[in-house]
């Protein structure tokens, strides 16, 4: 998480890996007392926000976790996310649904985390998203009854690329652990133990207990295929040991199992109990978290993202005219606005010539179907990139945004293949047959130049083109300013 996170919140997570739970949970208060949400400086809020949800996790905090995770998932753009910081926070709230039973929302998250990884470009980063997903692949082979190995292969394949990536350290070392158990499952023990021990012993010289537990896991899986379960119950007592010290609910349930299976093995029933107590009480916090409801984080993110898109919705709706479907006024003088429309090089302003007798003569039904009649001719003429919006009444703009780098003829034979297509068109379905089907007036202005100063000029040119018989083309000859300096 170097780089992803401030130092505090690195020094928190170091405290509990290394199985100082006391000493984390000061670290916790000191790191969250100016406000558990507050992020200062260049941090990616989504990604600190909801690390901090797996710290306050870890140290049973669940209220606090839940809240955190609930804003750092809201400010997660899951439509469209990249970036590193963005995986690392996919794949840690895809650890948190993991850790409570959510396994299929889990695994989801997961796999998303290692698609944005691949994209970003960052190996490290993909490292440790290819290790979290191939610990998913490990988890639904044990509850698979005739795809185990299948599983356990794909989980070797992924945790086989995290190793060729990962630099040496906590990821490298939790790899190498999870490879191992796989290495298990699959029956090829002396591996299987070369990559325990070596993780074991790395870990070790690193403080790094998240990684000893496992490897001491995998140590007793191991001792208990080779039938040596006096070995393998010393195994399984140091990994429920760890996941005791690092507060992992997770881990100590597993590894609490797994000795209470060898302790029945060796007819220990002393040993059985301890091991049934720490699997209980791990079981009651995991059920507690259940109960307060990480769920509840789900449905909140699940609103946000509703409230964000009806919110996109009504932006559209209020940049669109309900009639004809074209950009208004809004919408039109939004998108010049922006950084690709800035120096527009053609605008056209047109009107429909005597509107008014249509709606006198035919009606006002039959005025709204020239004016959906004349946005279709305009969307037919124009290219998939030009603006087009009906302004006002019976007046539309189209805006072209030409390439090139001297102005090509591009807005007036626009302008008039526009008007020669209403001209020739058939406007009896609208209009009937007694009422004067409609043309079209266009005024058009060359840039490149800046948008008001460009409806000016072809605003001008439209008046001449009414002045002078209307149904025809008139362009401004008045020289465009150079676009603003934005």
């Amino acid at each position: 998480m170097a780089g992803l996170v401030p130092e505090p919140d690195r020094h928190v997570r170091v405290l509990l890996e290394s199985g100082r739970p006391n000493a984390a949970g000061l670290a916790f208060k000191r790191l969250v007392a100016n406000g558990a949400n507050h992020v200062d400086g260049p941090w990616d809020s989504a990604v600190v926000l909801v690390h901090r949800a797996y710290l306050a996790w870890r140290l049973n905090r669940i209220p606090l976790a839940l809240d955190l995770v609930a804003e750092g998932w809201t400010g997660l753009d899951v439509d469209r996310p990249q970036g590193g910081a963005a995986a690392q926070t996919m794949g840690m709230l895809g650890d948190l649904l993991q850790a409570v039973g959510h396994h299929d929302a889990a695994a989801e998250l997961i796999t998303q985390s290692v698609q944005v990884a691949r994209r970003c470009g960052e190996p490290e980063v993909l490292a440790h998203c290819l290790e979290r997903e191939a610990n998913c692949w490990q988890l639904r082979a044990m509850r698979a009854n005739g795809a185990a190995d299948e599983c356990f292969r794909t989980a070797l394949e992924l945790f086989a690329e995290a190793l060729s990536l990962a630099s040496p350290g906590q990821v490298r070392h939790r790899a190498l652990a999870g490879s191992a158990r796989a290495l298990v499952a699959l029956g090829q023990g002396p591996e299987a133990e070369s990559r325990a021990v070596q993780a074991l012993t790395a870990s070790e010289e690193a403080e790094d207990r998240y990684t000893s537990a496992i490897a001491n896991w995998v140590l007793a899986e191991i001792r208990r295929h080779q039938h040596r379960l006096v070995e393998a119950r010393t195994f399984a007592g140091r990994a429920v040991e760890t996941a005791e010290w690092i507060r992992d609910t997770r881990l100590r349930m597993r590894f609490s199992l797994a000795l209470t299976t060898i302790c029945q093995a060796l007819d220990d029933p002393v040993g059985e109990a301890a091991a049934l107590r720490s699997m209980v009480a791990a079981s009651r916090t995991a059920m507690r978290v259940l109960q307060v409801g990480l769920g509840q984080a789900l449905e909140q993110r699940r609103v946000a993202i509703q409230a964000q898109r009806q919110e996109s919705a009504a932006q559209q709706d209020a940049c669109r005219d309900p009639l004809t479907g074209l950009l208004n006024r809004r919408g039109v003088e939004y998108r010049a606005s922006t950084a690709d429309q800035v120096a527009v090089r053609w605008l056209l302003v047109m009107d429909i010539d005597n509107f008014k007798e249509i709606n006198d003569a035919a009606g006002h039904t039959a005025g709204d179907a020239v004016l959906q009649e004349v946005a279709q001719l305009l969307q037919r003429e124009c290219r998939p990139d030009d603006l087009i919006c009906r302004w006002a009444g019976d007046e539309f703009v189209v805006l072209l945004a030409d390439q090139q780098p001297d102005p090509s003829p591009a807005g007036p034979e626009l302008a008039e293949r526009i008007r020669t297509a209403v001209e020739t068109h058939d406007w009896t379905p609208q209009v009937g047959p007694r009422t004067r089907p409609p043309t079209v007036s266009v005024g058009v202005a060359a840039g490149p130049t800046n948008f008001d100063p460009l409806f000016a000029a072809a605003d001008r040119a439209l008046y001449r083109a009414k002045r002078a018989g209307r149904n025809r083309v008139e362009i401004d000859s008045t020289p465009p300013l150079p676009p603003a300096q934005t």
